[in-house]
């Protein structure tokens, strides 16, 4: 699969599209962003009333935001949240205060490490504001009074989350995750969004065996409200992928799920493996994005992660400068492949009945072999014969692949014809994949 330039000149397009907009966990900021995901996919809207109870948790009161200003003692603008959304403090309560610069300094906030950068920073759950500025703008900040004014406001309302569901021939499901909730920040945010989008448009034009479930939620409190809506049907779940960071120049990365031996760990090592040689696979950890909630103890749901460069793992990170230059439309190209690939490795990993299992069955007499012998098989033999001596029902056509080296492709289109010659039956059920955990950890980079 060679990736379109059109493809990643259009995910480039929708996430510069996407960027300008003030996101936060709820609000009208978040809405726009769904209404615009909702006129590519027939997304289907959600609101969860503030103040329900979700868990350990409980959705905060709907923050939106309007202007915010710091004004020096002479009356001259030094931040303006119009200039950039990340000048704020995402769910900073409304204020029209005077302070002198000792008492202000406690409400702002830089980057650690760039002195040009905004940092991204939030108050969710804890009443507070702030501003958010590059470091050289705080340190040429004169003495005197400023004033400061956050036009926003807090209020009973809701909080949004979009679901694409695309039935399949069986009820069992796979779930694509991405979060919705971050302000101007590309890579962390619109590159997910834009894939996860271009992803379910591609997933209704094609035959599916699985259920599809595409979900765009605010992170952590988003995730957890779809697991309370969802929880007496999350036993349909075979696969998952939570997606996100997919847009920089660093190589694919795959974060294993909680159980680091689903089937899903084992499809994505495979794909990356062949797709990008330097791609990494990571073990799970109780850090990161929605995967954390979807892995928890109590789910435990079959769910990895799909990122280019890891959370707090480039420089940019959470700060003004994750912005559109960061992007590549060719990693966004590839990234979106990444996806399918891994989506047709799901829908293709099968386990199979040899039905003649006495002995190699006559491949010559079916057309399903060169009609000269004394020469060593070709692949497409090869292959054939590693699927009918491992298909005793027990071994899946990845199991297969991995052992024979031979690729899942080529042993997919093996079975295909085996079947078609009734040499195979499809044993009915999902494949189990089974990993060891020394050639699991052995995978890892």
């Amino acid at each position: 699969m060679s990736h379109s330039p059109a493809i990643g000149q259009e995910l480039l397009n929708f996430a510069t599209e996407l960027y300008p907009i003030c996101r936060s966990i709820t609000g009208n900021g978040l809405r726009e962003t769904l209404r615009l995901i909702q006129r590519r996919i027939p997304l289907r809207i959600h609101e969860v009333n503030s103040g329900t109870k979700v868990f350990d948790w409980e959705v905060p009161l709907e923050w939106n935001i309007e202007g915010a200003l710091v004004l020096d003692p002479d009356g001259r603008t030094v931040v303006d949240f119009a200039a950039h959304n990340l000048h704020i403090v995402s769910y900073s309560e409304p204020v029209d205060a005077r302070l002198d610069l000792a008492a202000l300094k406690s409400r702002l906030h830089v980057h650690a490490s760039n002195p040009d950068w905004i940092p991204y920073r939030t108050s969710y759950y804890v009443r507070n504001w702030g501003f958010c500025l590059p470091r050289r703008v705080l340190e040429a900040l004169p003495r005197g009074r400023y004033r400061v004014t956050v036009s926003s406001r807090l209020e009973a309302g809701s909080l949004s989350y979009g679901e694409f569901l695309l039935p399949g021939k069986t009820r069992e499901e796979m779930l694509l995750f991405t979060h919705a909730c971050h302000p101007s920040l590309a890579n962390d945010n619109t590159s997910g969004l834009a894939v996860a989008t271009r992803l379910a448009r591609w997933l209704a034009e094609s035959p599916r065996r699985f259920t599809y479930r595409i979900v765009f939620a605010p992170g952590t409190i988003g995730s957890l409200c779809w697991l309370m809506r969802n929880e007496k049907n999350l036993g349909r779940i075979r696969h998952g992928l939570v997606l996100g960071l997919l847009g920089d120049a660093a190589p694919l990365t795959y974060k294993e799920s909680r159980r680091g031996t689903a089937e899903i760990d084992a499809i994505a090592r495979h794909v990356l493996r062949e797709r990008e040689p330097d791609s990494r696979v990571i073990p799970f950890e109780p850090y990161g994005y929605d995967e954390r909630q979807l892995c928890s103890p109590g789910f435990d749901l079959p769910v990895g992660r799909l990122t280019r460069s890891v959370n707090d793992g480039y420089p940019q990170y959470h700060s003004s400068a994750d912005d559109l230059g960061l992007l590549r439309a060719d990693a966004l190209a590839r990234s979106l492949e990444a996806c399918q690939q891994i989506i047709m490795t799901v829908e293709g990993n099968r386990r199979f009945i040899n039905l003649n299992p006495k002995g190699e069955p006559r491949l010559g007499k079916r057309d399903l072999y060169g009609s000269t012998g004394g020469q060593s098989p070709a692949t497409r033999e090869r292959a054939m014969l590693w699927v009918l001596s491992q298909s005793d029902g027990t071994q899946s056509l990845l199991d297969i692949a991995e052992k024979s080296q031979l690729g899942f492709a080529v042993i997919q289109r093996a079975a295909a014809e085996l079947e078609n010659a009734r040499l195979l039956r499809a044993k009915s059920g999902g494949a189990a994949v089974k990993r060891a955990g020394s050639r699991r950890r052995a995978s890892r980079r």
